[in-house]
């Protein structure tokens, strides 16, 4: 398969939400017009992310919205659970923690373990599952699966964090620090900074004529 640029894979999101709630009305087929209207791109558009991957409707018939919805299922790897660590139980570690989107899909994005290393929150339940040290990391890794680790300390201590997470053996992080990380190769980061996305906004909000040249 050739290199997937990172815009499509996100695109692929959110053709996999509009196929979700076409489907949850009982909508049974679609096209790429409706799909590009919904995504705010071009048909043309819709049609080169889906070709990456193969063929998935036919010619002037559309695209199946539960099959199509199945293939992005999987080609997103969202047919099997997830088990997810956060490190840093302050405010956000607890916002997300309480994140209801969690268990509103037929995939699962499981949260099953959390750190910190403050020892007043060591202890503490979060969901009914006690906050650990990191230093317990590698142990709770392994015991319960955990595939991704959420950081959500802060900048300075963000490093320190992934190094741990990456050697308790975990294969991707949710970067909320402002900070890029330092990993190995084989270790996918994908970075959550809202001031990125402000500074963004605002560039558009002032330069709208760009926004459908730069979408």
């Amino acid at each position: 398969m050739s290199t997937i640029p990172t815009a499509t894979i996100s695109r692929l999101v959110t053709y996999l939400r509009i196929l979700g709630q076409l489907e949850s009305v009982g909508v049974k087929k679609t096209s790429s017009d409706h799909l590009a209207e919904e995504a705010q791109v071009s048909a043309f558009q819709v049609r080169k992310d889906l070709a990456y991957f193969g063929r998935f409707g036919t010619r002037g018939a559309g695209y199946s919205v539960p099959t199509l919805r199945r293939e992005l299922s999987r080609i997103l790897g969202l047919t099997r659970p997830w088990n997810v660590a956060i490190v840093g139980m302050g405010h956000l570690g607890h916002a997300l923690a309480g994140y209801s989107s969690f268990e509103q899909y037929d995939f699962s994005f499981s949260l099953k373990a959390f750190f910190d290393k403050d020892p007043a929150k060591v202890g503490r339940k979060v969901l009914d599952t006690e906050i650990r040290h990191p230093r317990e990391l590698p142990r709770v890794v392994s015991e319960k699966g955990i595939d991704i680790g959420f950081v959500t300390v802060p900048r300075a201590a963000a490093q320190g964090v992934a190094d741990q997470l990456v050697a308790a053996g975990i294969k991707g992080i949710l970067n909320f620090a402002p900070t890029l990380l330092n990993v190995p190769n084989e270790i996918h980061v994908e970075p959550v900074d809202f001031l990125v996305g402000l500074k963004r906004l605002s560039f558009y909000i002032q330069n709208p004529q760009l926004k459908e040249e730069f979408a």
